[in-house]
């Protein structure tokens, strides 16, 4: 182990002097003889009368030094815990820069106390914070070198270790390096500043206090600071439970750590000794009977070393939260409530003593390691194989849980040899140790969806769900982009689900994922209000949008912001934006919780050591979309649980739930987010990051060749969801309104004898999807609009389908009132209407047809349209056979 200088080390060794050198300490020498004079008087009364020239002018410099020495608070761990569902409260985690903690004056063993003060300063109860016979022995002893040492009382060395711990609690490296060098010079500057600062002590502070002070303040070794922390590096106890042997030689300790610390075993001896001249000194001042000596002396210094291990691998490896750990530290380290810098909050986090109660849910998240252990390992060969789960809760933001298939660990050496570890949180936005996030595939159609309820439409609605090619970026509006963005180009989408074709409800096209009844639902949308509303469910990038060489985005976006989504007509449908899990989770929320959308928070509360709160960044929860939106999106998900693909987030207890999966092409990423009235999780399994290839090319993989992987996604979601029903229930979903489901129905209009152009036009601004029927039988001119189905004047849902007929101008009329006519009658009359092939049939009697009988039917009948080379048939009134 390296070791290190104490900050409070006798100097062992000095330079050779010079004449000059020795000059400077017989000055030296005569002023601290003269003030060691004053001090008595000094330490009793403020104002000292004295004579002399020398006299005065040494109390003249004396007076001259600061006076008020505030101890301030001292740098402790901060602890990070977590609370069981029986409320017992667990510690996952520690950080410091000095282990230290600070305990009160009963909680330490009565032999340190003794111990202290009968080695290091004998007359501690009886001087005011200066003892003047061990300062003038001091000023003899040192009269020959510039080197101060000795002649410090405890209050002296509690005030120079102050005044340490105030150069170190400095964030400014520089200015903490001067200021250290300051408080440790050996010099009669330096030590007349500790005699003022320790008499201003010694009026302020019962003795007690100031011992308790010093043994809180003492560096033990290492990062180790107080006797309690100490107690238990060294000997695994409290320092109220410290032997007297065991006491005398952590005392021994601050007289030199570097030499004296006992957890290097070349130290021991050399610890021995000072513990047994501690011993002798306690045994000289009545402290201790000579039975309790000899047993002390007889003892051997035997350490039993436990350190306080610092850092979110503690965590990972007793909780299984190294992840969540790490999250809750980044999100402290970017809250501006601890300071101005990432460095000041770095350094206040690691020295504030802070008591950081989060949010997690033992249950929850033991639930969902466990689903991740048995569906997603760690490593796969031929993948980056990779899992995230975040939880939050409805309406607070909270997080409930937060699992991944890599451990977390941030030792390079460790990781180096161990691959399945990594420091990388899938789960978070990449600042706060995430990766760079993941396409969200088909979980971003509800965010469609519910811009398509807010501008007045219903799940019952219906929209072209076919695949399609060459679909005109023209025919997406986006009113907030500059003219010509979309001006020019064409894209292709196709379905997964081939099966479902035509003219289908919006409830179908979310409940089975088609990609063609969202395309269709944007194009009667602004594209700008889509992203708008994703922008107010807080959905956003995980890492920065990609640029061109002069710093631009390569793709539109809403607010032209490094996070934003990209603004293209395929994101609506195929959600190609990378994303974390826990934004997905915060915005799914929203539509289980009247549309108000919480940033995930993973802290409860966090304490100082007096109970009291310390402010942080907390929640923000905001009106992200209208209750009634955020309703009629429930309906539709939920719909998807208990009607469609999201069948597997059933609750097992009945607990209603919303949902969507979510599939990128060629299968690279899996994923089911969804909530219930409490609760919000997002599961992703897929691809962390590119493999190399056969072809020695680095890509991301599909996920169809790992066995069940492209189905992990599918059991760990339950599990999380299912351990949330247990602990906090949930209701059903708010009742959408009528505008919301409702089906809109709307009357087919004539458009017989219009062009093709402008029937289509009038069925389009309807609302209608207009199907090309071909050429049929028509009495209208060639190439007019001939008829639709549904017919005109029918009552169809908007958005349904429409046929649309062309006339081939080839049909005429089967005139009225052939009925009743003789037989050549009607068939002149269809002669005249264009009709060349009539024929005759017997309505009644017996075969003889004579044309002179009357027309009973005719078929095709009076009225209908019919093609000019069909045959007309008159069916007539027969008479029997002779």
């Amino acid at each position: 182990m390296t070791r290190q200088t104490s900050q409070s080390s006798r100097v062992r060794s000095q330079k050779p002097r010079t004449a000059g050198g020795a000059l400077a300490g017989l000055l030296g020498a005569l002023a601290m003889s003269v003030i060691a004079g004053v001090l008595l008087t000094a330490a009793v009364t403020p104002v000292v009368a004295l004579s002399g020239t020398a006299t005065k002018s040494a109390v003249g410099i004396f007076e001259s030094l600061p006076d008020h020495l505030d101890p301030g608070k001292l740098a402790e761990p901060s602890a990070i815990y977590a609370t069981g569902a029986d409320t017992t409260v667990y510690e996952i985690a520690t950080f410091y820069d000095q282990d230290r903690e600070t305990v009160k004056w009963d909680q330490i063993s009565q032999f340190v106390k003794d111990a202290a003060v009968a080695e290091e300063d004998p007359r501690f109860y009886t001087h005011g914070g200066v003892d003047v016979l061990a300062t003038a022995r001091a000023v003899l002893q040192n009269a020959a070198g510039q080197n101060l040492s000795g002649a410090s009382t405890i209050t002296m060395q509690y005030v120079r270790n102050v005044l340490i711990q105030e150069a170190i609690a400095i964030p400014d490296k520089e200015a903490q390096k001067q200021a250290y060098e300051d408080a440790m010079r050996q010099d009669v500057d330096r030590k007349l500043k500790e005699m003022k600062y320790a008499i201003s002590i010694e009026k302020k502070y019962p003795k007690d206090e100031i011992l308790l002070g010093y043994l809180n303040i003492a560096l033990f070794g290492r990062q180790i600071y107080g006797i309690e922390s100490a107690a238990k590096y060294y000997y695994g106890k409290s320092s109220a439970d410290l032997s007297l042997a065991e006491a005398a030689s952590l005392v021994a300790i601050v007289n030199n750590p570097s030499e004296l610390q006992i957890d290097v075993e070349e130290n021991i001896p050399a610890n021995t000794e000072r513990r047994d001249k501690i011993l002798g000194s306690m045994l000289s001042h009545g402290k201790i009977t000579q039975a309790q000596y000899d047993e002390a002396i007889a003892t051997e210094v035997t350490p039993k070393i436990t350190p306080r291990v610092a850092g979110c691998n503690v965590a990972e490896e007793k909780f299984g939260l190294g992840h969540f750990c790490d999250y809750v530290q980044r999100y402290i380290k970017a809250d501006p409530n601890f300071g101005d810098t990432p460095v000041e909050r770095e350094f206040n986090f690691s020295r504030g003593g802070y008591h950081i109660y989060t949010t997690i849910d033992l249950d929850m998240q033991a639930a969902g390691t466990a689903a991740t252990q048995a569906t997603v390992p760690a490593l796969m060969d031929g993948i980056d194989v990779g899992a995230a789960s975040s939880s939050v809760e409805v309406g607070t933001g909270k997080v409930r849980s937060m699992v991944q298939n890599k451990p977390f660990n941030n030792a390079q050496d460790f990781l180096d040899s161990n691959p399945g570890f990594t420091t990388v949180n899938y789960n978070t936005d990449q600042e706060l140790g995430g990766s760079s996030g993941f396409q969200v595939g088909s979980t971003f159609k509800p965010i469609t969806l519910a811009e398509w309820i807010r501008t007045g439409h219903s799940v019952r609605d219906m929209v072209n769900v076919n695949s399609r090619d060459n679909v005109p970026l023209q025919s997406f509006q986006a009113s907030c982009m500059p003219e010509g963005v979309y001006s020019y180009g064409t894209f292709d989408f196709s379905n997964d689900n081939e099966g479902i074709k035509g003219n289908q409800s919006v409830l179908t096209t979310i409940a089975n994922s088609i990609n063609g009844g969202i395309v269709s639902m944007q194009q009667k949308m602004d594209l700008c209000g889509t992203f708008q509303t994703a922008k107010a469910l807080g959905i956003h990038r995980a890492s920065d949008l990609p640029t061109d060489e002069n710093g631009n985005f390569m793709v539109p976006t809403i607010s032209n912001s490094s996070r934003d989504l990209s603004m293209v007509p395929s994101n609506v449908y195929a959600g190609v934006d990378e994303i974390a899990p826990i934004t997905m989770a915060a915005a799914y929320g929203a539509f289980a919780g009247d549309g108000t959308v919480c940033t995930p928070v993973p802290i409860e509360q966090i304490l100082d050591d007096e109970g009291n709160q310390i402010p942080f960044t907390k929640s923000e929860c905001s009106q992200a979309i209208a209750p009634e939106v955020a309703a009629g999106v429930a309906f539709a998900l939920e719909n998807a649980v208990t009607a469609g693909l999201a069948g597997h987030a059933r609750s097992s207890t009945g607990v209603p739930h919303l949902a969507k999966t979510g599939t990128t092409d060629e299968v690279k990423d899996n994923w089911t987010v969804g909530a219930s009235t409490e609760v919000a999780t997002a599961t992703w399994v897929g691809n962390a990051g590119p493999v190399q290839l056969a072809d020695g090319s680095w890509d991301r993989v599909s996920t169809m060749g790992f066995g069940n992987l492209m189905r992990a996604d599918q059991t760990i979601w339950p599990a999380i969801m299912n351990a949330a029903d247990a602990r906090y229930g949930g209701q059903a979903f708010p009742e959408p309104s009528a505008a919301a489901i409702r089906q809109t129905m709307v009357s087919v209009p004539d458009v017989k004898g219009k062009s093709i152009e402008e029937a289509t036009s009038m069925l389009e601004q309807l609302g209608f999807a207009v199907a090309d029927g071909g050429e049929v039988d028509s009495t209208e001119a060639e190439g007019l609009s001939a008829r639709t189905d549904p017919a005109a004047g029918s009552s169809v849902g908007l958005g349904s389908g429409i046929t649309l007929y062309r006339s081939n101008g080839k049909a005429s009329k089967i005139p009225d009132g052939l009925v009743g006519q003789t037989g050549n009658d009607a068939k002149s009359a269809l002669n005249s209407a264009g009709f060349g092939s009539v024929d005759f049939t017997c309505g009644s009697g017996s075969e003889s047809k004579p044309k002179s009988n009357k027309v009973l039917s005719v078929s095709p009948e009076s009225g209908s349209e019919v093609n000019r080379s069909d045959t007309v048939t008159l069916a007539l009134a027969c008479s029997k056979k002779d």
